[in-house]
């Protein structure tokens, strides 16, 4: 039976490979997939300013330390990644879950419209969704040097926004629907794309039979959300976890679709975009940083 290490990082991003696993559908294709943790960050109860100080590849490290073969992340920093990755990790695919990134900011705040954001700070966690998201989404209403992202771990930044230490903060699910259950505003919201990288330890074959598990899992989980919800619960800590249930998901906002292969006019689009930012290095290029091992063919 091939065998797939898997990093497991954002919750909500790896639900597909959750389910598949626990409903053995993995098993069914005949692939074992063993799952690790991709690694705590550390060090970010202070806020950081400059992106550059912040590696690329900080909760991946399992990764590159050759502990897992394949993990999933949004589009823009998997591209940064795939550039930096020592290993050789490059992007074989879309993965399944279509990320949402909301910035939040305190109840009964000023902070209303992303206008009144103009050179105020917020907290991203530098080289993920967040990041990437937060600076795509305010540009189309200030200039770029009015936008002042800082880089925070989630749940510090959080409390910041609370207490009013920060203007605002970029969030994902499950934290944003704590943030609607606690009565946060939100400014606005944006779903995006992921992908996923691998080693070449991971052969095609194996790769498409790990999908065809996640295209059943995909089916399973958009017949019923609500089911599946407990992953994403369990994900925050409990003293948050306790204040929220499934009743308080808006269903709608988790999107799930098959995995496939990464266009090159995605990558050539948004690496564009990237370099235009300084997020990456200009001689960035398609054919070093995207392997495609999923074909242009269907799942089922």
């Amino acid at each position: 039976m091939a065998k797939i290490i898997n990093e497991i990082s954002g919750t909500i991003f790896s639900l597909p490979w959750l389910v598949a696993r626990d409903e053995g559908l993995f098993e069914r294709e005949g692939i074992e997939v063993e799952f690790v943790k991709a690694r705590p960050q550390t060090g970010l109860l202070r806020i950081v300013e400059d992106h550059r100080l912040v590696p690329s590849i900080v909760a991946h490290a399992p990764f590159e330390e050759g502990q897992a073969a394949v993990y999933r992340a949004c589009e823009w920093g998997q591209i940064r990644r795939s550039y930096d990755s020592e290993r050789g990790g490059r992007i074989v695919g879309k993965r399944s879950a279509i990320g949402i990134q909301a910035l939040f900011s305190a109840p009964g705040s000023k902070f209303t419209h992303p206008q009144t954001l103009r050179n105020q700070p917020i907290g991203v966690r530098f080289h993920a969704g967040s990041h990437y998201a937060t600076l795509q989404q305010l540009e189309g209403f200030l200039t770029r040097d009015q936008i002042k992202v800082v880089n925070i771990a989630i749940e510090e930044g959080y409390e910041a926004v609370k207490r009013g230490e920060l203007a605002a903060i970029s969030l994902m699910d499950p934290w944003i629907t704590l943030a609607e259950k606690e009565g946060l505003q939100k400014i606005i919201e944006t779903h995006y794309v992921g992908t996923e990288i691998a080693s070449d330890d991971v052969d095609a074959a194996s790769w498409e039979a790990a999908n065809r598990a996640l295209h059943d899992a995909v089916v399973l989980i958009n017949a019923d959300k609500r089911k599946y919800l407990h992953y994403l619960i369990d994900a925050l800590p409990e003293r948050y976890a306790k204040l929220i249930s499934a009743d308080d998901f808006h269903l709608p906002r988790l999107r799930y679709v098959d995995p496939e292969p990464y266009a090159r006019e995605d990558f050539d689009q948004t690496n564009e975009w990237l370099v235009s930012w300084g997020l990456v290095n200009d001689d960035s290029a398609f054919d070093k940083l995207v392997d495609n091992l999923l074909p242009e063919t269907t799942l089922r």
